[in-house]
């Protein structure tokens, strides 16, 4: 009785729920159907490729995590200007592209790097490239996977109570005690949870490895059903290979759901309110110096390589402005569909007092987490194949959907706890208001959502600006976005082009990452006549 009645909108979360269902169920069913009709054996190392894919996934956590705990450790307790700004900078990335960082450390470190120039230049000799390999790949996903790990792990240090706080300083407690018996206490119910989503994030990941594999040696499954589809047309060895990791998602995340769930934080963090001794802040001071250096200088040397090598000559090229536009046009498309797609089943779920109806409606949405990028890309591409429509027409509607359907997870972490949180405080009012529903969402629901819709609109159009994974399957020469155009420059030796790429594909997802959540939250408070 408290919560407004609402079975319009229960009722057309619970369509889209099944129809997002009855998708992902006929791309599965074309994976399972080309698995049962194979005839012959596949050549494809399985066992090899999973425990590749396991250790540098496992490896990536454990470390990830490390950085995150001392990262957030630094941030909770330094005072600086321009904190607000480097807190940002971690927050970013969770959309900043992989390929992107992929690139910054082979122009750091890689063959012809700065590194090597310089050694070259000054002593006459060169080093071996650190940038390929298990380590190369380690790097960057620890670059990006531990500033998401700090982020999150700020916040849970942010919640810590005042008044243990007090008790701690009252206490004389020195930085290693308030850790041990104040910070940890407060960090290790995240961790699990935590740890299971970089491991699927580095078990999942393509184009890091795709760029820094070095060789069959460091081939992970993602990359291996690009090869088995794109380059072998072994589409036995790929649903194979894609099974293989539905089965690991799948049963990380079942083990992760006994976890406590890892709230979002990408607002504003709490000033530190705890100063400690000289040698723990310079240790602090020495974490945070590294952990931006690491961070921001392969970013920092993809402009400067971008804006200095053949930004001129890239955007003097005709298919440069046929990708941007097939990139910018996708990206819209994908975050306005899966703003649509996260509002109908949140408002649904919002609406319903059944926790199994809750739950029923939410899962079709977390759909990308058992099935990532690339299996995701192999299933509609079998789908297509089988129905006979030609592959070039329907690749744009098929990139869009694809690309919707992995941001809707982030998209339904964002809304629906505020969307909860305002109809369960507001939900008497609600009601004695006699408000229809579409009445209740622009007064009430749409002006208190404003940022959370601009930063889900964020993440989806950076998500899919820089994805390569559902691309990849799909991309011709006339069909073609940003990240495809920069692999394919790549492939050709044209590193300039690729660099001037990567520096462009870098400022739109900071633009637009920092820009739609404030238009959008302007919009939503704008007076109305």
């Amino acid at each position: 009785m408290i919560l407004p009645h609402r079975p319009l909108r229960i009722a057309t979360a619970a369509i889209l729920s099944l129809a997002i269902a009855a998708l992902i169920a006929s791309v599965l069913w074309a994976i399972f159907a080309a698995a049962t009709s194979a005839v012959a054996p596949s050549r494809i190392d399985i066992p090899h490729l999973l425990r590749m894919t396991t250790l540098q996934a496992g490896l990536t956590t454990g470390l990830s995590l490390i950085v995150g705990i001392a990262l957030a450790w630094s941030l909770n307790r330094l005072r600086f200007p321009g904190r607000d700004l480097v807190v940002g900078l971690f927050a970013a990335a969770i959309v900043t592209p992989g390929m992107v960082v992929a690139f910054g450390l082979l122009s750091i470190w890689g063959r012809n790097g700065w590194i090597n120039q310089a050694l070259n230049a000054v002593f006459g000799v060169t080093v071996e490239s650190p940038a390929y390999g298990l380590g190369g790949i380690l790097l960057a996903h620890v670059i990006l996977d531990g500033a998401f790990a700090a982020r999150i792990l700020l916040a849970r240090l942010d919640a810590i109570p005042a008044n243990r706080l007090k008790v701690g300083q009252s206490l004389a407690l020195s930085a290693g005690q308030r850790f041990r018996l104040i910070d940890w206490p407060a960090l290790r119910g995240s961790l699990p949870g935590l740890g299971a989503i970089i491991f699927l994030l580095a078990f999942t990941s393509f184009p890091i490895v795709l760029l820094l594999g070095g060789g069959p040696a460091n081939q992970t499954l993602e990359v291996a059903i690009y090869s088995a589809v794109r380059l072998d047309f072994d589409l036995i060895g790929a649903v194979r290979l894609a099974l293989t990791q539905m089965a690991v998602c799948a049963a990380v995340i079942v083990l992760a759901s006994a976890f406590t769930a890892v709230p979002t934080a990408l607002g504003r963090s709490a000033q530190p309110t705890w100063s400690d001794s000289r040698f723990a802040r310079a240790l602090q001071g020495l974490v945070l110096a590294l952990s931006v250096l690491g961070f921001a200088l392969p970013l920092i040397w993809v402009l400067v390589d971008g804006v200095v090598g053949g930004f001129g000559r890239v955007v003097a090229q005709p298919s440069f402005w046929q990708a941007t536009a097939t990139s910018i046009g996708i990206g819209a498309a994908s975050a306005v569909l899966t703003l649509l797609l996260a509002l109908v089943l949140a408002l649904g779920r919002a609406a319903a007092a059944n926790s199994v109806a809750r739950t029923l409606l939410g899962v079709p949405a977390y759909a990308y987490l058992a099935v990532p990028a690339v299996v995701l890309s192999l299933g509609f591409f079998l789908l297509v194949r089988n129905v006979g429509l030609p592959l070039g027409a329907v690749s744009p509607i098929v990139v869009i959907c694809a690309n919707s359907l992995l941001a809707l997870p982030f998209a339904m972490a964002t809304l629906a706890p505020p969307l909860d949180a305002i109809v369960r405080t507001k939900g008497k009012l609600l009601r004695s208001l006699n408000m229809s529903g579409w009445a209740q969402f622009a007064r009430i629901e749409y002006p208190l959502l404003g940022r959370d819709i601009g930063l889900m609109l964020a993440l989806s159009f950076c998500f899919s600006l820089g994805d390569l994974g559902v691309i990849a399957l799909f991309g011709t020469q006339d069909f073609q976005t940003l990240p495809l155009l920069m692999y394919r420059a790549l492939g050709s030796y044209r590193n300039n082009d690729a660099a001037a790429i990567a520096a462009i594909l870098l400022i739109g997802t900071i633009v637009a990452f920092v820009g739609l959540p404030r238009l959008i939250e302007r919009l939503a408070h704008a007076p109305r006549q």
